[in-house]
């Protein structure tokens, strides 16, 4: 039941040890589907914004369901839409529901007191025996994964643009981790992780992250929080839409627009956000004269820019920090 620190049940049933990939970027790897990765919090008693998460994944099973099916069952099937309906979710969340609850005590259980567990939901489809009727698998990975402590000047991230946007953004589905390892080849060694544009201006997110800015508005001298909005082609993140919550309710200034690479001068403060690290503070920003010259294979130090911002998180950074532990604590949904 467990192969190497990790874990997984399908279908309510515990997997075998030599079933179990490690790391889980080899489940993803190996099956299509819709998929969410979230991880416990407070020594693993509860589960980080769960609710949100399951809301998540049932909105990008259905969009792919309904919209572009070979992302959730595999090229072997027509690209012919079916039609959702809330008893498909209905019995999916019970799946889900029940391999939770069989795989989380058993991992918690040989997780150390430093260590968080990392739980990822995939919903994957398939052709049943006859190729007729389409159903559906539910696999529950858990591993252990250590959360970086917040504000800290070597876990600051280190940005690079190295790519376009998502052509499916609004579905969080598998088959975009084979695609980040593909831009994960043009990542200089310098990057801790690889940012996205279509047009080397206007930045979306990263592969695995939501980026931020806080930017000095020059008619006022005010700042205002930016991030880039959905309509431009990013993934609907979990704590990006977290973030935005918090700020509209203790009042600070938030725009979704995609921060400008060429209004870099504005930008006292930035950050990204995942469910696992949820807010990590940015050091540098690095984006190439163009994307041509780096998939040409042109040397990075030649061809770069730089934002360089302060070793220590800022002050709007760290309140939303703080904001987002306690909202955290607020929306658990209890492990245990």
């Amino acid at each position: 039941m467990s192969s190497g620190g990790s874990f997984l049940c399908v279908n309510g049933i515990l997997a075998s040890s030599t079933d179990i990939p490690s790391p889980v970027s080899v489940l993803l790897q190996t099956h299509q589907g819709a998929y969410t990765t979230t991880r416990t919090h407070d020594n693993g008693s509860v589960l980080l914004f769960w609710q949100r998460h399951l809301r998540r994944l049932a909105e990008s099973a259905q969009i792919l369901c309904n919209s572009n099916p070979k992302l959730l069952f595999g090229s072997n099937v027509s690209s012919v839409p079916i039609l959702w309906t809330s008893d498909i979710w209905e019995s999916i969340e019970l799946s889900i529901d029940d391999s939770v609850k069989k795989v989380l005590p058993i991992a918690l259980k040989e997780k150390s007191d430093s260590q968080e567990l990392s739980v990822t939901v995939l919903v994957s489809g398939y052709l049943d025996q006859d190729k007729v009727s389409r159903a559906f698998n539910v696999f529950v990975h858990a591993g252990f994964y250590v959360p970086p402590m917040f504000g800290i000047s070597h876990n600051a991230a280190h940005l690079a643009v190295v790519g376009r946007g998502r052509s499916f953004p609004n579905a969080k589905y598998s088959d975009w981790v084979r695609i980040r390892k593909s831009l994960e080849e043009f990542r200089p060694s310098s990057a801790t992780e690889i940012l996205l544009s279509n047009d080397g201006d206007r930045i979306l997110e990263g592969s695995v992250t939501n980026f931020f800015v806080v930017c000095r508005k020059v008619a006022t001298h005010t700042l205002e929080v930016q991030t880039a909005p959905l309509t431009e082609g990013v993934l609907p993140g979990v704590i990006r839409q977290v973030i935005i919550d918090i700020c509209f309710s203790i009042g600070i200034a938030v725009r979704e627009v995609a921060p400008s690479w060429s209004e870099r001068e504005t930008w006292e403060e930035a950050f990204i956000t995942s469910s696992l690290r949820l807010l990590q503070h940015v050091e540098t920003v690095q984006v190439p004269r163009s994307l041509e010259l780096l998939h040409m294979g042109k040397p990075w130090k030649d061809i770069i820019t730089e934002k360089r911002f302060t070793d220590n998180p800022g002050r709007i950074t760290t309140i939303i920090q703080e904001e987002i532990i306690k909202k955290a604590s607020t929306e658990g949904w209890p492990v245990v």
